[in-house]
């Protein structure tokens, strides 16, 4: 365990803790109890025949007689009628008799109880002892030289979870990739209902209109489109999980060979219109940012909006029409054996984000630079440059994290446009294609994939805040 690494705590007392903490959060607790299974139910029947001569036990009888020797419960139960009596009167409540007296008992035995638990407890810390409950048990058993070997194999995937539990690093990651799970279930389930109830119907626009009823209804009972919705649903998730999405409706092709042909050529144009948005717009962040109201924040602020309001489109045409057809300079169709044909779609694609980058670094750094923490360092006797680097942008990554992040999922999803304009045989062209079928598994193979690939990136965005911020940090060893 990390703690018995770092503290010197026996690996006993770090599992103990980690294991008493699990249980103390509900979204963990339930994972523990059945990931834990054995060792739970070996620890739950010594717990409980430890419980029965258990000095607690004894404690709470003798507590429970003398409180009713005492005639508390008689006091409590005169006291919860009355309580209630007032309370229906108020409200202008008709109960009936039985009725009053069940709740009366009800508070009664819940208010005993606790009282008499109280008063035991009490009573053991004054003579220096304490309860045995389960979590005391497991302890008890960690100390045992046997039980951590024989419990290992059968407990693995507890002990699994309470190390994940234990790292605070691990546990933010790995409660990340599960909300990427649900949201790659939810994207999935959408977009099957909104293919499911659109109007287009496969078999009519495959077939065409003259096929007849018989080819329409055994190509449904081929492809399952027979089924309810629920089946279809699962048939498709299932599909999806396992990488075996079937035949598409149209060219009778593997949808997952297909999908592992296009959308690697989508992601490499993703990455390259990515790495030239970063490259050029931050230090234009940067430099505007050092020199508000100047020329160069003008000028390059100016192309930037400009950047965020040409439609990729007809700049990808503008630019056929220009560097292919009049100056013919670069091929206007794309080739994957000519890395020319990679130019012109890298730049259509990453110019909004090149631009939306680029205000977003201004707009940080000029906040951060007027921080007390600058004002400081730059009364030390540190150049400019150095505070401007080491300390204003450092501390201004936080939201230009976050813009490249959610503009990279925009490109991924939005390339579609931009192969089309240049030919570009990538999963974007490959889904828009389809959809007009539609072509249902083709189309939620594209659209989840691509979503799985957005998830993980956005993952990977909010892991990488821990690294480039030292207060959140700070937060997830708190959380």
């Amino acid at each position: 365990m990390e703690a018995a690494k770092s503290g010197g705590m026996p690996i006993a007392e770090a599992i103990g803790d980690s294991y008493s903490k699990l249980l103390q959060n509900a979204s963990y607790r339930y994972f523990a109890l059945i990931l834990g299974a054995p060792v739970n139910l070996f620890t739950l029947l010594v717990h409980r025949a430890r419980k029965a001569g258990d000095v607690h036990t004894s404690v709470l009888r003798e507590t429970r007689e003398e409180l009713l020797a005492s005639g508390l419960q008689e006091k409590l139960h005169s006291d919860f009628k009355a309580q209630l009596h007032s309370k229906a009167s108020f409200f202008g409540e008709k109960l009936t008799e039985a009725g009053l007296e069940a709740e009366a008992q009800k508070l009664t035995a819940e208010r005993f109880e606790s009282v008499a638990a109280e008063r035991a407890d009490r009573r053991l810390q004054e003579q220096g002892l304490a309860r045995s409950t389960f979590i005391h048990t497991f302890r008890t058993l960690l100390h045992h030289p046997l039980f951590l070997p024989l419990s290992f194999i059968p407990g693995l995937p507890l002990y699994l979870l309470i190390w994940l539990y234990s790292s605070p690093y691990l546990k933010y990651i790995f409660e990340r990739l599960v909300m990427t799970v649900f949201v790659i279930f939810g994207v999935a389930v959408l977009v099957f209902t909104i293919l499911y109830i659109s109007p287009f119907d496969p078999a009519v626009n495959i077939l065409g209109q003259t096929a007849t009823d018989a080819q329409i209804v055994e190509f449904n009972r081929v492809y399952g489109l027979d089924q309810p919705y629920l089946v279809q649903l699962w048939d498709n998730v299932k599909g999806i999980a396992m990488f075996d999405l079937g035949k598409s409706f149209a060219g009778n092709e593997e949808i997952v060979s297909a999908i592992g042909r296009k959308f690697p050529v989508t992601l490499e144009l993703t990455l390259f219109s990515l790495l030239m948005a970063v490259i050029i717009a931050i230090p234009i962040g940067i430099i505007s940012a050092a020199r508000p109201n100047s020329w160069f924040d003008y000028t390059f602020m100016l192309i930037a909006l400009i950047g965020l309001s040409i439609p990729s489109f007809w700049q990808g045409l503008v630019f056929i029409l220009g560097f292919s057809i009049k100056l013919q300079w670069l091929p206007a169709t794309f080739n994957p054996g000519n890395w020319m044909t990679f130019i012109m779609p890298v730049v259509v694609l990453g110019t909004g984000l090149t631009a939306a980058i680029a205000r977003m670094t201004r707009a940080s750094t000029l906040e951060v630079i007027h921080e007390d923490y600058i004002i400081t360092a730059t009364a030390k006797g540190l150049s400019k440059r150095k505070v401007l680097l080491k300390h204003a942008v450092r501390n201004a990554l936080i939201p230009i994290v976050t813009v490249i992040g959610l503009q990279f999922g925009a490109m991924l999803g939005g390339a579609a446009v931009t192969e089309k304009v240049f030919n570009i045989s990538g999963l974007g062209s490959y889904i828009v294609d389809k959809q007009f079928i539609p072509d249902i598994p083709a189309i939620m193979g594209g659209v989840v994939y691509t979503a799985i690939t957005i998830s993980l990136i956005n993952a990977l965005i909010d892991i990488l805040y821990a690294f480039v911020d030292p207060r959140i940090r700070s937060r997830m060893k708190q959380y």
